[in-house]
Parts: structure tokens; C-alpha cells; sequence
């Protein structure tokens, strides 16, 4: 009985006293109760901040520069002929969706309008293939187009990991 007395105390010792300095202690900071920030409306964009919808669009381009190691040249023939292109591409997507959310009665009509948005976005690429191969060499056209779906790839992912996350 003698011979565990002095075991349990010297473990009852070390870890009321021995350990307290490699635990986390608790710092006490003043209580300073929440308040929302004020609200403010913003009519006009902040200077030096691109607008809203406007700032994915600078991620892409940025990623597509990277990627096509563009000379300032080519970049300054290059990015307004492929801002058009997105452009025209945003437009058409636009009306199959809008033919795609409305309920109509005649299915038929519907199905022509998609094959014939359809054409349009094969038109639009072919027409703009041809563009870019008079500015760019043809390896980095077909780099163009591989970025495009890298970059659309990866927005999708990390908006499908920012759903679940949140819970969706």
C-alpha cells in the first residue's frame, strides 16, 4: 500500500502543476458586442475594381495569357477579337436558355430552336478559329480552346465543393 502512495502523488503532483505550461491558456479580451456594418449602396463601380460581373471574366483571361505565353503583340491583336468571340457565345447561350425555360406547348419548335442555337455556337467557333489562326499559331489555338475547358472545368469544381460545404 505505501509503495502506490507515492507513485499516485507523484502523478497527482505533475499533473496539477507540471503540465500548466504546455497547455493552451485562455487570454481574456474585452467583450465588444457585434454591430453589423453600416449598409452601403453603391451606385457607381469603386474605382480600380472591376464591376461584378465583370471579374471571373479577368480570372480567365489572366489564366488563358498564362497558359498561352502571349507576346505583347499578339495580346494586343488577340484579346479584343476573343473578347468578341465570348461575346457572341454569351449571347447565344442566352437564348437557349430562355427557349430552354419557357413551357410551351409546341416541343417541335423548341427542338428546332436548340439545334439551331447549336449551329450557331459551331458557327461562331469556326468563324473564330479562323480569326485566331490568322493572329496565333495554330498549337497555341488548340491551347486556346484546351484552357477554355480547363478553366470552365475548374470553376465548376470549386462551385461544387463551395455547395456541399455550405451545405447543399
Amino acid at each position: 500500500m505505501y509503495k502506490l502512495i507515492k507513485p499516485v502523488f507523484c502523478i497527482l503532483f505533475i499533473l496539477a502543476f507540471g503540465f500548466n505550461g504546455l497547455a493552451q491558456r485562455r487570454v481574456r479580451m474585452p467583450f465588444q458586442p457585434y454591430r453589423p456594418p453600416a449598409r452601403v449602396t453603391v451606385l457607381r463601380p469603386v474605382y480600380g475594381q472591376p464591376p461584378p460581373g465583370r471579374k471571373i471574366e479577368l480570372v480567365k483571361e489572366g489564366y488563358i495569357n498564362l497558359r498561352l505565353k502571349l507576346t505583347p503583340d499578339q495580346g494586343r491583336a488577340f484579346w479584343p477579337v476573343y473578347r468578341q468571340y465570348v461575346q457572341e457565345r454569351t449571347a447565344i447561350r442566352i437564348l437557349m436558355r430562355e427557349n430552354n425555360s419557357k413551357a410551351s406547348p409546341n416541343g417541335s419548335q423548341q427542338i428546332d430552336n436548340e439545334l439551331k442555337y447549336e449551329t450557331e455556337l459551331v458557327n461562331i467557333k469556326k468563324h473564330y478559329n479562323e480569326e485566331f489562326l490568322k493572329i496565333l499559331p495554330p498549337e497555341k489555338v488548340s491551347e486556346l480552346y484546351k484552357s477554355e475547358t480547363e478553366f470552365n472545368d475548374e470553376v465548376l469544381k470549386q462551385l461544387s465543393e463551395r455547395s456541399v460545404r455550405a451545405g447543399d
